[in-house]
This record gives C-alpha cells, sequence and structure tokens, in this order.
C-alpha cells in the first residue's frame, strides 16, 4: 500500500507535466477515460454492492440511495465528463492585459491551481466529478474516498487511470488514497508543500473538521439547510410542486429542502395542501416538524428549536409560519448554512427584495432548489458546493479550479 505522504509527494511531481497538455489531449483523454468508466461498469457495479451491502442496516435507506450506483447512474457520470469535455478550457485565458506607456505589457492569465485533494464521503460519483473537472483545469488530483464507498472509488478510478494510459498519460495524474483510517485526512488537511486546495465533500461533521484542522487552503462546501418561502401571492399548485420535488426527488443530496416557511396570510389554506401532498398521499410521507403556528393549523409532529438547525438529508421538513418576506429573510439568515434557498411569489417586490437580500450562494425564484448543481448550472459537473465567498462560491466548475498569474512581457525595460 503507497502512503498519503508518496502519493502527494508523485501528485506534486505530475503538476510540471498536466501544464504541458494542450486542449486537444486533454479532451480526447477525458472521453477514453469516460468510455473506460462504461466499459467497466460490471466492475464497478459489483465493487459498488459489497459497499451497499457493507452499509446495509447501519444507514437510512435514503444515505444507502446516496451510495448506490447503477448501470443509468455510471452512464451519467460518463456522459458528465463528456460535457467537461466540451467545455472552453480554463487554463490560458487572458482575464486582462494591461500596455504601460513605458511599453511593458501585463497579461493577467489563468492557470492551474496545482494539486487538488477532495476528501468525500458516500457518493462515488464525486470521483469521476472531481477526477474530469480536475484534469480539464490542468490540476493533479488526489482523491481521498471515505472507507464505506471505497470499493466503488477504487473500481472507478482504475478505469479512469485505464483511460489514461489509453491517451499515453501516466495513471498517477488521477490518485486515491488507499488508507483510508482518519490518518490520511489528517495528512491531507496538514499536506503544507503538497496540497494547493483542499475540499471537503460531505456532512457537518467532516467539513467543519476540515475547516477547523488544515494548514492548506480549504474551501467550506455543502451542508445545505435549504429553505422555501411560501409568500401570500403564491400559486399554490407551483408551490406544492416545488415543495415536494425540492424534498422528496432526492433527500439524501445537499440541494433538497430542509425547511418550509409559509406566509402567515395563507397558513390556514395553504398548510393543509402540504400535509395533503406530503403525508396523505405519498407511500414514504415526509415527516412535518411544525412550529407552534403550523402545529395549531395541521398538527403533525412539534419542532424543536434543533429542527431548523438540521440538515436532515431524509424525509422530514422543518415546518415554519412567518408574518411575511421581511420575517422570512430574518428567519432564514439566522439558520441558513449559505447554499440555497428559494421564494414562490407572484409578486416581483417582493421577489427583489428576497434575491438581493438572502445571502447564500443560489437564490430561487419559483423554482426549485434542486437545481444547485454543476451540471444543471452548466458546468459538466461539480467539485462540490461552496457555500463560503472566497475564493469560489455555489457550484464549483472548471474556472474555480484556476487562479491567475500576471506574465510581463517587455524589451528591455529597466526600472
Amino acid at each position: 500500500m503507497r502512503t498519503t505522504l508518496e502519493i502527494m509527494k508523485c501528485a506534486k511531481e505530475s503538476c510540471t507535466l498536466l501544464k504541458t497538455l494542450d486542449t486537444e489531449t486533454k479532451n480526447k483523454a477525458l472521453l477514453l477515460m469516460a468510455d473506460s468508466l462504461v466499459e467497466a461498469t460490471d466492475e464497478i457495479l459489483k465493487a459498488n454492492a459489497l459497499d451497499v451491502e457493507a452499509s446495509r442496516g447501519r444507514v437510512s435507506d435514503v444515505m444507502l440511495d446516496r451510495l448506490s450506483l447503477n448501470e443509468k447512474r455510471i452512464e451519467a457520470m460518463a456522459d458528465g465528463m463528456r460535457e467537461v469535455a466540451k467545455l472552453p478550457d480554463p487554463v490560458g485565458r487572458v482575464l486582462s492585459r494591461v500596455e504601460r506607456p513605458n511599453g511593458i505589457v501585463i497579461e493577467k492569465t489563468a492557470v492551474a491551481l496545482g494539486v487538488v485533494a477532495i476528501i468525500y464521503e458516500s457518493r462515488p460519483n464525486v470521483t469521476s466529478d472531481a477526477a474530469s473537472l480536475a484534469f480539464k483545469s490542468s490540476n493533479t488530483v488526489i482523491l481521498r474516498s471515505g472507507k464505506e464507498a471505497y470499493r466503488s472509488a477504487y473500481a472507478i478510478v482504475s478505469a479512469l487511470q485505464r483511460g489514461l494510459e489509453k491517451a499515453g498519460l501516466p495513471k498517477y495524474l488521477i490518485q486515491l488514497i488507499e488508507d483510508t483510517t482518519r490518518a490520511s485526512a489528517n495528512e491531507l488537511m496538514t499536506g503544507v508543500g503538497y496540497i494547493d486546495l483542499l475540499i471537503p465533500r460531505g456532512g457537518k461533521g467532516l467539513i467543519q473538521a476540515c475547516v477547523d484542522n488544515a494548514k492548506v487552503p480549504c474551501i467550506e462546501t455543502g451542508t445545505g439547510i435549504c429553505h422555501i418561502y411560501v409568500e401570500k401571492t403564491a400559486d399554490f399548485d407551483m408551490a406544492l410542486n416545488i415543495i415536494e420535488n425540492a424534498k422528496t426527488s432526492r433527500p439524501s443530496v445537499c440541494n433538497a429542502e430542509e425547511v418550509l416557511l409559509v406566509d402567515e396570510a395563507i397558513a390556514n389554506e395553504f398548510l393543509p395542501l402540504v400535509k395533503k401532498r406530503l403525508v396523505d398521499e405519498r407511500d414514504n410521507p415526509v415527516e412535518l416538524r411544525c412550529d407552534e403556528r403550523a402545529y395549531d393549523v395541521i398538527g403533525c409532529t412539534k419542532a424543536t428549536d434543533e429542527d431548523f438547525d438540521t440538515e436532515f438529508l431524509d424525509y422530514i421538513l422543518a415546518v415554519g409560519v412567518v408574518d411575511g418576506v421581511k420575517s422570512a429573510v430574518e428567519h432564514i439568515s439566522r439558520h441558513s448554512t449559505h447554499h440555497s434557498e428559494a421564494i414562490i411569489t407572484s409578486d416581483t417586490a417582493c421577489a427583489e427584495y428576497f434575491t438581493s437580500t438572502v445571502d447564500s450562494a443560489a437564490v430561487y425564484v419559483n423554482a426549485s432548489t434542486r437545481f444547485t448543481d454543476g451540471g444543471e448550472f452548466g458546468l459538466g459537473c461539480e467539485m462540490g458546493i461552496s457555500t463560503q465567498k472566497l475564493h469560489a462560491r455555489g457550484p464549483m466548475g472548471l474556472e474555480e479550479l484556476t487562479c491567475y498569474k500576471y506574465i510581463i512581457r517587455g524589451n528591455g525595460q529597466t526600472r
């Protein structure tokens, strides 16, 4: 087994090679990696079945779904890589150009970050997403999967490495950490001189551990206490469809709705419709945890204060009644993790107030929070959803995996 230090050293040494690859070479390799991924479907599914079986009974059904792969999901992973191949190469773009009076030309030019490490938990698709985005942006990538998804990640990385070798490139441009203990995560967090950017992608505990302990640059991602506020002028049918989609289409992901806020003016009429749609008419009903005012209307479960600060990742929804759009924004500012929030309204002024005052990475008007996703945003796929403000925010694609440097050209000028 290779040590984490050996993998970090190898990644650092390979940076120079990646910087020399042109766009055509990178795109060809991405397409070959996508093909290799599909060709390895049986191998990947066998490995994934072992991961799923080992987790069965230890995690909820929705978390098992998050871990599970099938042919359709593997094909979608490959399609994401093909989409990345179609996107413009972010490296080498001249972001600005200035010619000084003395004749010196200064170009602010996009460049790769270097070595990007990502620590993630139970979503095997992150493996190919991160690898393709890092490769296209000329970064070497170190993948550190959680132990619950390690077999799946190993099979995926093996397939991607075969694709690299078919393209005539060394397989170590994409590497998987072989040690799944906390020691390897700590080594990445403290890998000064080797790691240029660390991205944690998973639950609150993982993200907080990285933010608290990392000595290398780290981006806070992922935790999503996402709110939907139904304003008094909302179209009820639209609101119900959006709420159901945001909560139930895939509750185990970070862009799923966790909190529903309803305007007091429509609560008596609208909340019973929510209960009917999410509870009474579903085979897998959503547990509604209601604040006092919502409980007075529909009953269900009484919410605790903690419920409005919890990323459930399950068929559970905290429900509250607010006194208008300003009250909704105040509630969101107290409880949000700055991921994704939505307002359902027919009032343009309310929509403008909401979008201008809510301080989150993605703010929606009359649409589901489930769209906060690199693929849906046209990025091919994503490294994660940044909930901070420096240097990236929202879905992280190719551009967010670059930095810049100044290239200055002269003809003998001295100062």
